[in-house]
């Protein structure tokens, strides 16, 4: 029995990319005919192309992409703010920006790079039925009129917000959904072109415009009139707002959309055999443009855990970590991006105060402090994010504890490199000692030894110190000694000697 992978959006296709690398039978289905045509997901954030990096791929991504500048803050029809945010990260990724690729452009790729290993989606097929047995999972798979019964060992749920896997799970979905009623266009403008975001805030109204395929084009996103009316809505009708808040004129419209948007987090993201990730876990608002690269997380975070158990190179136990891992982000990812919604469209005088006079004073000046700016792309790259409280995260070293992303030494030091094995190793700064040496080859377990660097120390290493990297580039024990390495090894059943692929 194989794995099913149900979906195949970003997340379901990065979970199958993860599998697939590291040679685990599975298949992936979606009831649509093919890859998406429109999209509303755009921004792929730094984290997220550090994990493309694991799999050799995060350049062509960025090289298909575009890095966003600039963003211009408008507020009554004018422009009240302009911050500069290419290379905001500074030294903290390899990735210091924000790059604009949309989703459906996303997901071909994705498509691609998988039909290059072999791995094809089986489009226009959907799960019906789902019934899950102590050693295994029954489905039913229908593709046109027929319907066909099969067994798989595990089943992920990557199916969006009407999710099947979920329903069938009687997993609960709380939250709500927001009484705005967006709209999305993916339009050419007239002028010159440009790769800035824009963003208009105003009581009950919100837009935005950032760059998409070629710096002709542009994705428009905002809020429809409270009148509007789904079914019967155009572009037409939110033209003149549009073009007066953000200040542009659109030349032509290739296609336009209007949605709901959900504030929603699943009450939990396992049961049994069965997973779920991306936005069958967890919706929110689109502020921040987080959505997609959580959903991309989930699946950086399974895919190594579900592939060793499967290997017979870690414990099943493995897996019990996942939702403990990924529901607490999303809670407060949820909470987080609500809040700074409300925030922005609110009308009363707090909402006024944010906007009017908070967001064109303060924001330059706090994007113009080092440590604020360093503070704010931390948080919206998820280059912060971390598992403190993970049964897998032990120790502390330095400015580094068990649970953290994996710091980037810069690139004299190129410690990001030996992540693209998609397998646990170890790292120092400095020289190991000859116990942890001795251990780590007993192990079969790789040693990645780096001269003691200035971007290391900045980085918040401690010299010669040991660090044990998970498959997904997070420390799982931070300076840890010959004998609690032998023992986490054993804890887990961690084979290194079987290598992904």
């Amino acid at each position: 029995m194989s794995i099913l992978i149900v979906g195949a959006g970003p997340t379901g296709l990065v979970l199958a990319m993860a599998l697939a690398r590291r040679g685990i039978n599975f298949r992936i289905i979606d009831r649509r005919e093919g890859p998406g045509l429109a999209s509303r997901a755009i921004a792929v954030h730094a984290r997220t192309l550090e994990f493309y990096d694991q799999f050799g791929f995060a350049d062509r991504i960025v090289d298909a992409g575009i890095k966003a500048e600039h963003i211009r803050l408008r507020e009554g029809g004018r422009q009240v703010a302009h911050i500069d945010i290419d290379g905001m990260g500074g030294d903290l990724s390899p990735y210091p920006f924000m790059l604009c690729y949309p989703q459906d452009d996303h997901e071909r790729f994705l498509v691609a790079e998988l039909a290059g290993l072999g791995v094809h989606v089986e489009w226009h097929t959907e799960l019906t039925e789902l019934k899950e047995r102590a050693d295994e999972v029954h489905v039913v798979l229908r593709r046109g009129s027929e319907d066909v019964a099969t067994r798989f060992a595990w089943v992920a749920g990557c199916d969006g917000i009407h999710s099947q896997v979920r329903h069938s799970l009687d997993i609960g979905f709380e939250g709500g959904t927001y009484d705005h009623l967006f709209y999305v266009a993916d339009t050419r403008l007239d002028g010159p072109p440009d790769s800035d975001l824009v963003m208009h805030l105003g009581a009950r109204s919100f837009a935005l415009k950032m760059p998409v395929r070629s710096r002709a084009a542009h994705r428009l996103v905002g809020l429809m009139p409270p009148e509007a009316v789904p079914e019967t809505a155009t572009f037409d009708s939110v033209r003149p707002e549009v073009e007066a808040l953000l200040g542009l004129q659109v030349a032509a419209v290739n296609w336009f959309s209007t949605y709901r948007v959900h504030h929603r987090v699943a009450t939990r993201f396992r049961r049994g055999r069965c997973f779920l990730l991306g936005d069958a876990g967890h919706v929110h608002s689109p502020a921040g443009g987080q959505g997609m690269n959580t959903g991309i997380g989930d699946a950086i975070n399974l895919g190594w855990k579900l592939a060793g158990v499967c290997r017979g190179t870690a414990t099943p136990a493995l897996l019990d970590s996942y939702e403990g891992e990924r529901i607490a982000f999303a809670r407060t990812l949820v909470a987080t991006t609500d809040r700074v919604f409300q925030a922005m469209v609110s009308p009363g005088v707090a909402g006024t105060a944010v906007r009017t006079l908070l967001m064109p004073i303060l924001m330059p000046v706090l994007t113009g402090i080092g440590l604020l700016t360093r503070s704010l792309f931390e948080s919206v790259s998820q280059v912060r994010l971390h598992y403190p409280d993970s049964p897998l995260s032990h120790g502390h070293a330095g400015e580094i504890a068990g649970g953290d992303r994996l710091p980037w030494a810069g690139r004299a030091a190129d410690n990001f490199t030996p992540l693209r094995s998609l397998d646990w190793q170890l790292h120092v700064h400095g020289t190991p000692t000859p116990e942890i040496a001795f251990t780590a080859q007993r192990l079969g377990l790789p040693v990645h030894a780096f001269p003691w660097s200035e971007g290391a120390e900045e980085a918040g290493y401690a010299c010669d110190a040991a660090y044990l990297v998970r498959p997904d580039g997070y420390v799982a024990l931070a300076g840890v000694d010959a004998g609690g390495l032998a023992g986490y090894v054993a804890e887990h059943r961690i084979d290194p000697r079987r290598r992904a692929g």
